[in-house]
């Protein structure tokens, strides 16, 4: 976050565990509980929208927790502004009431519209497509490929949304997908601009290398370095141990197809890659040689369907 903000000279990041480690369960209810109604609560949107289908506690009476929150934050630090996804506006509302009712405050919020993809998911955890600005939670070749594989109807409002380039720029990105779409213009400057934002102009170059080499089927030109980037992905499968072991056992046991009939197809449609290398013989082994470094395989199935399997 350092990226970001200056937490030297003006940001400053807080943990509302501090204030609530010594607040009981008994006491929140007296204090904070009796200023809102159950019909208050109910109103709310994101509490509205769950009753028919089901809210727990713990999500209902989250409103008067950020509520507190927002409330805390501007006793100790004049904070007068909250801001938040659309979908927050109830629990950011419920700040500004409760100021109001115990201090006679007025403090104020700011919602933006939340972004969802072209298939009308938002990001987020919840999704689970989550992309995370800490590199050792997705790193920087994740991150990029995440951008780079924008859908063209969600492109040019990613790039007015999170980069600093101009309209005119952007506008030209535009009618490269209305006339040339398989060049990904757009998405190579989006990936480009949010990459090297977060993560630097050198991270950028190198996940845009690590891509180059992985889909150029340069796989064994990638560094350790390079591979560890590329497996910190979920979908890595995990291998306890490694037998040599017949080109359709293993990948059935990597999860690469359904069964052995389907790996057996597939090798003599020449479908299948082992870092890089076709394999044409059904009856190919796969040993501890294949494993780079000792401990990655990379298998494309088909153009560009890669799968990441590790030791």
């Amino acid at each position: 976050m350092s990226r970001f903000f200056d937490f030297d000279k003006t940001a400053i990041l807080v943990n509302n565990y501090d204030w609530f480690k010594n607040y009981s369960f008994i006491n929140f209810i007296r204090d904070i509980g009796k200023k809102f109604t159950i019909s208050e609560i109910i109103a709310k949107e994101a509490v509205k929208s769950r009753m028919e289908t089901g809210i727990s506690f713990t999500e209902f009476s989250y409103a008067l927790i950020q509520a507190y929150d927002f409330l805390r934050i501007n006793e100790k630090y004049g904070c007068e502004l909250e801001i938040g996804g659309s979908d927050q506006w109830g629990n950011i509302t419920a700040g500004i009431e409760l100021a109001r009712k115990t201090k006679g405050k007025e403090i104020f919020g700011l919602t933006l519209p939340l972004v969802v993809s072209a298939d009308g998911k938002k990001f987020g955890k919840s999704e689970s497509n989550a992309v995370w600005l800490d590199g050792k939670l997705t790193s920087p070749y994740h991150f990029y490929q995440f951008w780079i594989n924008t859908d063209d109807k969600d492109a040019i409002k990613f790039l007015k949304h999170y980069t600093f380039l101009s309209l005119e720029e952007i506008k030209i990105l535009e009618n490269s997908i209305a006339g040339a779409p398989e060049k990904r213009e757009a998405q190579k400057a989006l990936a480009k601009e949010v990459t090297t934002f977060v993560h630097g102009e050198q991270s950028f170059k190198n996940a845009e290398k690590i891509s180059e080499n992985l889909f150029g089927g340069k796989i064994k030109d990638l560094s350790e370095s390079d591979l560890k980037q590329i497996f910190t992905d979920s979908f890595v499968v995990k291998l306890e141990k490694m037998d040599d072991v017949n080109i359709s056992d293993f990948l059935v046991s990597a999860k690469v197809v359904d069964s052995k009939r389907q790996a057996r197809e597939d090798v003599q449609n020449n479908a299948i890659e082992i870092n890089g290398e076709k394999i044409a013989e059904i009856d190919y082994i796969v040993s501890q040689k294949d494993f780079l470094f000792g401990q990655y395989i990379i298998v494309k199935r088909g153009k560009r369907d890669c799968k990441f399997i590790s030791l």
